[in-house]
């Protein structure tokens, strides 16, 4: 079986929430956040040992395949994709299915992002594993499934069933549903109900799985995998993408295949996960002072507490504030209540709309 998985990693995105040290030309998944390396390098480095750098591929747009190769220089540059439209997940899947068929009709792969803060690398390895092994001999859609150790509101649900039977370390269940990013209260019920587990936006399958599954629930993504397949490696490929992403419309996979198909199974996951979607995402990842600060780069704090300052090259002096967020980049400061982290991106959509601002995002 190693002969023939691959992983592809999702890394288009702009990283509003991140503003203003992630601009659209330099956005989060190309910094060194957490970890001391772009996540990007972080998320191919997990794969080390399980998947050879030969086939790995990168999902960006673009106008980042520049910068995304310059992040990850073990990567072949013929791995890295970009994509000439933002059309969500279910287009990145297909482009996947369709660029790793051309190579290995009888491949499997893994759909991972450069967002993901993951430790235990032998337990994630394994529970990849025993996922390919599962996908190489059953028709199966299967999406890895973290235990909420909160209610969180921010991330979607899978409501999970009985289990299902296969080998390795691996405990597999039987989706039964998706369920949408719930409210506060529901999202309290899920937790003590004890069978829900939060979409990690993991997914393992064969090519012949995924595109079996567009096939039945979306006929027209399977079509432009089909005509980019045969583009695949050859020069009129970029042309190809772009003529195909243009008819597409935006959807996820979650809405396009995972919640319609009735063959998904959920990896429980044993190993840590966290989702860095905003500032207040990397609180966990750093050691805190002795009044509850995470202070990185030059900074100094008097009667202060509950703080992130991310301030790698100027001095940030606090004086008697509490739960907010500082954020110095070359050109901007951001000042923000930590509540408030998730409005970082309704500010870099007003700044957007300011010509005298536009260099800045």
């Amino acid at each position: 079986m190693s002969g023939n998985i691959y992983a592809v990693i999702m890394a288009g995105g702009k990283g509003e929430r991140f503003w203003p040290l992630s601009t659209s030309k330099h956005p989060k998944q190309v910094l060194s956040l957490v970890g001391g390396k772009p996540m990007l390098r972080l998320a191919v480095d997990r794969l080390k040992g399980l998947v050879p750098s030969s086939r790995i591929l990168i999902i960006t747009s673009a106008d980042l395949v520049s910068v995304t190769a310059r992040a990850v220089p073990s990567l072949p540059s013929k791995n890295i994709i970009g994509e000439p439209f933002g059309r969500d997940t279910a287009a990145v899947c297909a482009l996947a299915s369709a660029v790793i068929k051309a190579r290995d009709p009888g491949g499997l792969f893994c759909i991972l992002t450069a967002d993901h803060i993951i430790k235990d690398i032998a337990r994630f390895q394994q529970t990849l594993r025993n996922c390919f092994d599962l996908a190489a001999k059953t028709d199966v859609l299967i999406t890895i499934g973290m235990k909420p150790t909160f209610p969180s509101t921010g991330f979607g649900y899978i409501d999970a069933g009985r289990r299902f039977k296969a080998g390795g370390k691996t405990v597999f269940l039987k989706a039964k549903r998706f369920v949408e990013k719930p409210d506060r209260k529901r999202a309290e019920k899920y937790i003590m109900a004890g069978n829900f587990y939060w979409n990690s936006g993991m997914f393992i399958w064969s090519v012949r799985s995924i595109q079996a599954a567009l096939a039945r629930h979306r006929p027209e993504l399977l079509a432009m995998a089909n005509r980019l397949e045969k583009a695949a490696g050859k020069p009129r490929f970029q042309p190809a993408l772009i003529r195909e992403y243009a008819k597409l419309e935006k959807i996820s996979i979650d809405y396009a295949v995972m919640e319609k198909s009735d063959n998904i199974i959920v990896a429980k996951a044993t190993f840590s996960w966290d989702d860095i979607g905003s500032w207040t995402a990397i609180e966990n990842h750093f050691k805190k002072d002795s009044s509850n600060n995470v202070l990185t780069g030059k900074c100094e704090a008097i009667g202060s507490s509950g703080n992130i300052v991310f301030s790698p090259s100027r001095l940030t002096a606090l004086i008697g504030v509490e739960n907010i967020i500082v954020v110095q980049a070359e050109n901007a400061t951001l000042v923000c209540a930590k509540g408030k982290a998730q409005e970082v991106k309704k500010m870099v959509q007003l700044l957007a709309k300011k010509k005298k601002y536009q260099s800045l995002l």
